[in-house]
């Protein structure tokens, strides 16, 4: 069973969460944005359903700082190192995009990297923001000290997730946006089965000798750990490790944030971000309408059955959102009870 919400109901209910938790009105309200985008363009498990267990709790163990301000480092220009200083990751991925954006409308690139961030949502969302700019934009994150992914042919984990996400305009079509994690699924996805009391399917968690293990309860358990994109090494598993590596170079490594390989704790504090935004417009012309062109030929090819169109990364999710925007957000009925539990404006209602 559901509730459709209106979208902006969505967004006042989770600003005035943040609000009422320290954050100042704009930072909630772009904080708001980046959460609720999960479930707008049907990534749930990357939306509302993280507010109460993870968002919440981290302004009330003092993991988050609502009020902190990202203090700039270095500004070389085209590029620019800052320190959250343990702000709201969903507001300080969004902010450093946007000044990406705004450096490379000037330069043709901007990158600006962060160190001490704190859990940052839909990395496709933040790498989004360039897309609206009509840029390409490339967000990587670490998932600082956390160790949850075991490399091939390793005991002990090493990494967290590491997503990964670029976005591209595709003219009047919803932006190409591909947003992933490194490892087959991200842990959302696990806890999700969990709570729904669903097996996972065989190639997401393995045991210590390799057995597949379709219980996403192994996973909290610590009897069942996370695979790397390819699964075995047979089949690529050294692909999606070395893409985590990757984004543990870009992300952490770049602007000093902690690495999972070199932590003592397994936890995802000082998460580290690297925002690239590219703007092809300001160094040649015609990149919006090849860009247009390279997407509408991806749409327009033949499918193998006449009723499943071709899409890319991002169609789907796009069109989602632009119906959910008109007709309201699906929202599960437990989940929509818990929001009510904090939020005045479903009280109010309800």
């Amino acid at each position: 069973m559901t509730v459709l919400v209106p979208y902006p109901t969505l967004l006042a209910t989770v600003t005035g969460a943040f609000r009422e938790r320290g954050m100042p009105p704009d930072r909630a309200a772009v904080a708001a944005e980046a959460l609720c985008h999960g479930d707008l363009t049907g990534m749930s498990t990357h939306g509302l359903v993280n507010l109460t267990r993870l968002y919440l709790p981290l302004f009330d163990s003092g993991r988050t700082d609502p009020a902190a301000d990202m203090a700039v480092i270095a500004d070389l220009g085209a590029s620019v190192l800052a320190d959250a200083r343990k702000a709201l990751g969903l507001w300080s991925a969004s902010q450093a995009m946007e000044l990406a954006a705004a450096r490379a409308a000037r330069y043709g690139i901007g990158m600006v990297t962060l160190r001490g961030a704190t859990h940052i949502g839909c990395a496709g969302h933040h790498a989004a923001r360039a897309a609206a700019h009509g840029m390409v934009g490339l967000i990587a994150s670490n998932c600082g000290g956390q160790r949850i992914a075991r490399p091939p042919g390793g005991r002990e984990p090493m990494l967290g997730t590491n997503p990964l996400a670029l976005a591209c305009p595709a003219g009047d079509r919803p932006p190409f946006v591909l947003d992933m994690s490194t490892t087959v699924v991200p842990t959302g996805r696990v806890r999700a089965a969990a709570r729904a009391g669903e097996e996972v399917p065989p190639g997401w968690l393995a045991a210590d000798d390799g057995t597949p293990v379709t219980d996403p309860a192994a996973f909290d358990r610590g009897d069942g750990h996370l695979l790397w994109l390819g699964g075995a090494p047979e089949t690529g598993a050294y692909k999606g490790f070395g893409l985590g590596l990757l984004v543990e170079v870009l992300a952490a490594l770049v602007p000093g944030a902690a690495t999972g390989p070199t932590s003592s704790v397994s936890q995802d504090d000082d998460i580290g971000v690297t925002a690239l935004a590219f703007a092809p417009s300001a160094l040649r012309s015609g990149f919006a309408d090849d860009a247009s062109a390279l997407f509408g030929a991806v749409v327009g090819a033949l499918p193998v059955d006449p009723r499943e169109a071709v899409t890319y990364p991002g169609w789907h999710e796009g069109e989602r959102a632009r119906w959910r925007r008109a007709h309201g957000v699906p929202v599960p009925t437990e989940l929509y009870e818990e929001l009510r539990a904090v939020a005045p404006e479903l009280r109010e209602a309800g």
